[in-house]
């Protein structure tokens, strides 16, 4: 009866999270309805004379800028189309996404991602579905559609669970979401928000970020992670899930391995890739490297790390041009600039969101309120004792549950930057700590989310081997991986945090 009771509340809670996310504006609308309340609010604000000293220039007071006021009118409609070109994450995203759209369209992610999977020994298999699921997040969309029919595949052809197989390559993919040897559009994407909002607390450190600013915790999380996806499918998911009868259905499914064209591909793609990297270190490592920078730390303070955008662009755009012609999806120069132009076709919906989101968050910069709230706000966690790691955890859990909500972790971002970034600085923790908490908090929740984009497909693709799969199901699967990578991932974190040790390339834990 006991057990009744609590799936009833389960079932309740996740109603609620889809009847209440559904109701949201779409992020689109949002924006602009947080844009215009900006500008009110910063009237009521501005009219109160509420003003604090500047964290950057002592002495001096900032106050909040009336946007309702004749000067403030007239900045709105003078600054509208720059503040959406200006919009931080906008030209640096479509840049990498130009080469990474061709990786992808090309077949070269596709194929190494079925290649990774269907050449590693059984015992491994696993590990290697997490792993891959992981790696994905370089492309948009690849990971959702290759890797959970293929795991599914892959168990049962190893007589094991096929929703074991599906649920491992979700949790890697989704979960894991923010964990990469690669820099992928997602650092820039969330780094440029980063700096715009450090540049509102003080601008001369927002200078010294670089879209690089996770990496090295990023990497490490890879091999994290997959551990602990690894453990949760075998220990916990798949012994809950018990044994599966084959239908001849599932015998009539063949895994799509590669074909010996397809491994050639790899293979020159991968020696392109080798070449591209080796001609950027000799543009860096070297003295008279013309990317390098000056003084003892030449590579991070460089123009190399200025331009990760473009060079992430090329990482992928020429492995991806290579693989194509090998394979025959790519012909001629028109081939490569359909897949181009595809590829920008899919970011509509960003470029659009870049319109009122650049809105907001230009208008929110003028107004001084994140300035303003970062000062009140970090006096009042302090004068209640409320910092440290314990704030750390709750920024995390606000983020997490903020995502059960409203999937774009871009949107989010936007949002939950321009307020709790000066906060964390006022406090002493730096902007890419911030940035760090949000995504382990934004990638472990992607998977328990009704509302996230793939949740959809993910149960079409289960329901081949469960009919009475639903949201509820599919969830309860996931919440394993969901608790478990919450845990790993903010102990991992805080384990950073204890030892002082850089997130990526001179990006402290601690704001000086």
């Amino acid at each position: 009866m006991e057990k009744g009771k609590k799936q009833g509340a389960f079932n309740k809670f996740l109603t609620f999270i889809e009847v209440t996310g559904n109701k949201l504006p779409h992020p689109i609308t949002l924006f602009a309805i947080l844009a215009v309340l900006v500008v009110f609010v910063s009237a009521i604000l501005s009219s109160m004379n509420i003003s604090v000293e500047s964290p950057a220039e002592p002495g001096v007071e900032v106050t909040v800028t009336n946007l309702l006021s004749s000067e403030g009118i007239h900045y709105i409609v003078t600054n509208m189309v720059s503040n959406f070109i200006n919009f931080a994450p906008l030209g640096v995203v479509l840049a990498t996404m130009i080469g990474i759209g061709v990786a992808e369209r090309s077949g070269l992610i596709s194929a190494a991602l079925r290649g990774l999977v269907t050449s590693v020994p059984k015992r491994l298999i696993t590990a290697a579905l997490v792993f891959a699921g992981i790696m994905s997040s370089v492309a948009s969309d690849a990971g959702y559609v290759v890797l959970p029919p293929l795991g599914a595949l892959l168990f049962i052809a190893l007589g094991r669970h096929p929703l074991a197989g599906l649920a491992a390559a979700f949790a890697g993919v989704s979960a894991g979401f923010s964990a990469n040897l690669f820099l992928s559009a997602t650092d820039p994407m969330l780094g440029e928000l980063t700096r715009q909002a450090a540049a509102t607390f003080d601008p001369a450190y927002a200078e010294t970020i670089n879209i690089a600013m996770n990496y090295y915790f990023i990497a490490a999380s890879v091999f994290v992670l997959t551990i602990a996806g690894t453990f949760v499918t075998e220990k916990l998911v798949e012994p809950r899930l018990g044994s599966y009868k084959k239908t001849e259905t599932d015998d009539a499914e063949k895994i799509d391995y590669l074909n010996s064209n397809e491994k050639k591909a790899l293979l020159w793609s991968g020696i392109s890739m080798v070449a591209v990297i080796a001609v950027m270190a000799l543009l860096i490592v070297p003295e008279w490297g013309p990317l390098r920078g000056d003084g003892p730390n030449a590579i991070v303070n460089s123009p190399f790390m200025r331009s990760l955008g473009p060079i992430i662009l090329f990482v992928f755009l020429i492995p991806g041009i290579v693989y194509g012609i090998i394979t025959k999806t790519i012909k001629n120069d028109k081939d490569v600039a359909n897949q181009m132009s595809d590829t920008m076709a899919s970011m509509g919906m960003f470029i659009v969101l870049a319109f009122t989101a650049g809105q907001f968050v230009a208008f929110f910069n003028e107004t001084n309120m994140g300035l303003v709230l970062g000062v009140y706000g970090a006096e009042f966690l302090q004068s209640v004792s409320f910092t440290g790691i314990p704030l750390v955890l709750a920024f995390m859990v606000v983020a997490g549950f903020i995502n059960l909500f409203i999937g774009s972790a871009s949107a989010k971002w936007a949002i939950m930057a321009p307020v709790f970034i000066p906060i964390m600085m006022q406090l002493g923790y730096s902007p890419e700590l911030t940035q760090m908490a949000y995504r382990i908090a934004d990638s472990t929740t992607n998977i328990i989310s009704p509302l996230m984009t793939y949740f959809a497909i993910i149960i079409a693709f289960a329901q081949k081997y469960d009919k009475k799969m639903g949201i509820g199901t599919l969830i309860s699967v996931m919440l394993p991986y969901s608790i478990v990578f919450s845990i790993v991932w903010a102990a991992m974190l805080i384990i950073w945090m204890l030892f002082g040790i850089d997130l990526g390339p001179a990006s402290p834990i601690h704001y000086p």
